[in-house]
């Protein structure tokens, strides 16, 4: 089995009460299996497309967090997990957890686990953003993908033509932007999740349960 230095576990959802939908449950059982000695990274703080759900005190509910106290009920120690709770999409989990995470920890060998609905996009974006220039470029990111069993069906259809069409607009963008400092740029003045200026663009529908 390869060794990883850490492995990221994206965000995909939490439910009212804090816990995971499955196909979550999935990617950080994977994580586990996958894990040796490695940082589990769990990434998100949540999504633009809803609220987050709060805890009894009224507090947001940060996927990441919700991630995390999963992987401790599951025996990992808590000085091996490593939370990310400044995202609100794929995009963001990528860049984050480089700057907050990885660079910091001088990571090498990564491993991405995440559905299978959500692979392609997730690849191309840490391809894309962890190979921007103005980074080092040492990082060795390996990927692997969970079944979506368990989502239904007319959910799981309306995920996979979001995901389609979202890949495309992104391949367009990362056409554009090659260097860490335009990335910077058009993070913070054009893309809806975090420029103050942007339109926030809510999803709505059968693909809202997957989020």
């Amino acid at each position: 089995m390869d060794a990883y230095d850490a492995i990221l576990i994206p965000g995909g959802g939490v439910r009212a009460d804090g816990g995971l939908p499955s196909w979550i449950q999935r990617r950080l059982e994977r994580a586990i299996e996958k894990r040796q000695d490695a940082y589990l990274i769990t990434l998100s703080a949540g999504t633009t497309h809803k609220p987050p759900p709060l805890d009894t005190d009224g507090y947001p509910i940060f996927e990441s967090v919700a991630a995390a106290n999963y992987l401790v009920k599951r025996g990992i120690e808590p000085q091996k997990i490593l939370v990310e709770t400044s995202s609100y999409d794929t995009i963001g989990n990528v860049f984050f957890s480089r700057m907050i995470h990885v660079e910091p920890l001088n990571i090498k060998r990564l491993l991405v686990v995440t559905s299978e609905f959500h692979m392609s996009r997730t690849r191309a974006i840490f391809e894309w953003i962890y190979h921007l220039e103005g980074l080092p470029q040492d990082c060795e990111i390996s990927f692997d993908a969970v079944s979506d069993v368990g989502i239904g069906e007319v959910m799981l259809i309306a995920r996979r033509q979001k995901e389609a069409k979202s890949l495309e607009t992104l391949l367009k963008t990362t056409n554009k932007i090659s260097t860490v400092s335009e990335f910077h740029q058009w993070l913070f003045q054009e893309h809806g999740a975090y420029a103050l200026s942007a339109q926030v663009i809510r999803e709505s529908g059968a693909v809202l349960g997957t989020y």
